[in-house]
């Protein structure tokens, strides 16, 4: 089996929430992709588990020749991994090993200790298996931590050229607009909480998410242009259109088409609703009827949203620190979860279609939805 195969199945194990702790990523991930890399798993001089650093120990050693570290990783539980750097730079420094890996399976953090300036400046990529196309994931573990790579100095080569590469700032000038068009388009749960809570500081009344996506869109998205005019001529000069000619008999004008109604359609079922939350609490109800394990599985996806939780156990866990969003946004389900309802119609399709994966089942074929305006 290809590198490109084992992503493509780690991947998929993500969106099902199959790895459930530190050694499950570690196993079915980590000593997974790295012999997939080259890397001669089996080899405790090579690969180096619980590597001791005094009283304390890394996670792996990667070394060459063998118990010569050239390389650390830290594993940690799949979303766990942020303010773990400290301690993974502590084990480097006092190794003097010049290279050093975060991960938690989904995102793999590639950082050069002796770099300058914070952690985050000293991190020459981050990588989400998850987020990126597979062939980008190849092209940065080749890059970065194939065996071969490691073994002649290539690797370590790269990731200095890539930390002080000048293309780096003009690739992050070059995106910053496409990340702001993105953020507005995927109507991101955080950037229109910021806009709704900014609006109610200035005048006291907080729109909902949709009415502050709305804008965004609409303030954001190019608008469409005039058609442009023939060259050789301007405006005035263009002869004028002919005036309509009027009928002879008076047609009756066509009566406007009733809207779509709201709800969804599961295996051919309709099921009316009176708006996306409805839709929203009514599938994640049909899906637990079918299988009692759903909600389980939906929570133990790696990624929700940017700052919360679609799914959780309290409406505590759905908005971490926002009592007001906690109180006023969550809807209880008959088995006593909460879903989250600070959501507008994109981000409603967006957990639907999270919760089909879940489910096996086929978004836009075995389920369809139609949240309204």
């Amino acid at each position: 089996m290809n590198l490109q195969s084992h992503i493509e199945e780690i991947r998929l194990a993500l969106r099902d929430g199959r790895y459930a702790n530190e050694a499950a990523v570690s196993q079915g991930i980590v000593l997974r992709l790295l012999a997939a890399l080259g890397w001669p798993r089996d080899d405790t001089q090579v690969v180096y588990p619980e590597y001791s650093l005094s009283s304390r120990r890394v996670d792996y050693a990667l070394c060459h020749p063998s118990n010569k570290p050239v390389a650390f990783i830290e594993v940690k539980r799949i979303g766990q991994s942020d303010g773990a750097e400290h301690q993974l730079f502590e084990y480097a420094f006092h190794e003097g090993v010049p290279l050093a890996i975060l991960t938690d399976g989904q995102e793999w953090n590639f950082f050069l200790p002796s770099g300058q300036g914070n952690y985050a400046e000293r991190r020459v990529y981050k990588l989400d298996i998850l987020e990126r196309d597979p062939q980008e994931s190849i092209a940065r573990l080749d890059r970065y931590l194939s065996y071969s790579r490691i073994s002649s100095g290539e690797a370590l080569t790269a990731v200095r050229e890539d930390y002080d590469h000048g293309s780096r700032i003009r690739q992050m000038q070059l995106t910053l607009p496409k990340a702001w068009k993105n953020l507005v388009i995927e109507e991101d749960g955080l950037l229109l909480e910021l806009v709704a809570d900014k609006v109610e500081s200035l005048c006291g009344f907080k729109p909902n998410v949709d009415t502050v996506a709305k804008f965004l869109r609409e303030n954001v998205q190019p608008r469409a242009t005039e058609p442009s005019t023939p060259l050789g001529l301007n405006r005035a000069t263009l002869p004028a259109s002919p005036a309509p000619q009027s009928a002879s008999v008076p047609t009756k004008s066509p009566s406007p088409p009733k809207p779509p109604l709201i709800g969804y359609t599961l295996n051919g079922q309709f099921t009316a609703c009176r708006n996306g939350i409805e839709i929203l609490v009514s599938v994640f109800e049909a899906f637990t009827a079918r299988d009692a394990s759903f909600l389980e599985r939906f929570a133990a996806r790696p990624k929700h949203g940017r700052t919360r939780r679609y799914l959780a156990r309290t409406p505590e866990e759905l908005y971490p620190g926002r009592t007001d969003l906690a109180r006023e946004h969550s809807f209880m389900l008959k088995s006593r979860w909460y879903v989250g309802t600070n959501v507008s119609h994109a981000q409603i399709k967006r957990i639907i279609e999270m919760a089909c994966e879940v489910s096996r089942v086929k978004f836009g074929k075995d389920l369809k939805i139609n949240v309204g305006e």
